[in-house]
């Protein structure tokens, strides 16, 4: 598939689960179209920008070694997307990420996902917390960030600072989930004591 038919396709990807996941899983069964999916979606002023998002989340969540092979470009332009539609899936696959190699210890992703990976997301990821975000977006990456905080020290303290400033003026749904960081992150300084 080359980016061009790729690009021509999205036209028929729609917000319907049905129609993601028939593309994710033509993506899947044909991996090297990944990177095209990418380079869409990092075309961040391009209306098809968030359709490849939603096609890059969906294929990650299908099969996270999808993703593996183009963690730098990925990583490195992430930083990059700013509509709100395209924003959400790539905080989705950052959570899907950290999620695969911290708690799920998948032996790919704990090999392929570097420092240099995981400090792109921490630092988009506290961005993206500070900045005007969907509470999705703030959700996942509250998710993102408490995993890489089992490792990288500064990054827990920073977060409670960050839920503790925005709970109140926060929406239910950010509030649940803050609720939920908080919890893992004392269980989680239970066990380091």
């Amino acid at each position: 598939m080359t980016l061009n038919e790729l690009y021509k396709d999205l036209d028929y990807v729609n917000h319907s689960r049905e129609k993601r996941a028939y593309y994710a899983q033509l993506i899947v069964d044909n991996p090297d179209a990944m990177r095209h999916v990418l380079e869409i979606l990092f075309m961040v002023d391009d209306p098809r920008s968030n359709r490849a998002g939603w096609l890059a989340e969906f294929a990650t969540k299908m099969d996270i070694t999808i993703i593996l092979p183009h963690l730098d470009y990925f990583t490195t332009h992430m930083h990059t997307v700013y509509q709100d539609s395209a924003l959400r899936p790539v905080a989705k696959i950052c959570e899907y990420l950290t999620i695969s190699y911290y708690k799920e210890k998948h032996p790919e992703t704990r090999k392929m996902l570097l420092s240099s990976h995981k400090n792109c997301i921490i630092e988009c990821g506290f961005d993206w917390l500070i900045t005007d975000q969907k509470v999705a977006v703030k959700a996942y990456t509250l998710t993102s960030l408490y995993h890489l905080g089992t490792e990288t020290d500064w990054v827990h303290p920073e977060l409670k600072r960050f839920m503790e400033d925005g709970y109140h003026t926060g929406s239910a749904a950010f509030k649940a989930r803050c609720r939920h960081v908080k919890k893992w992150i004392e269980k989680f300084n239970k066990k380091q004591s």
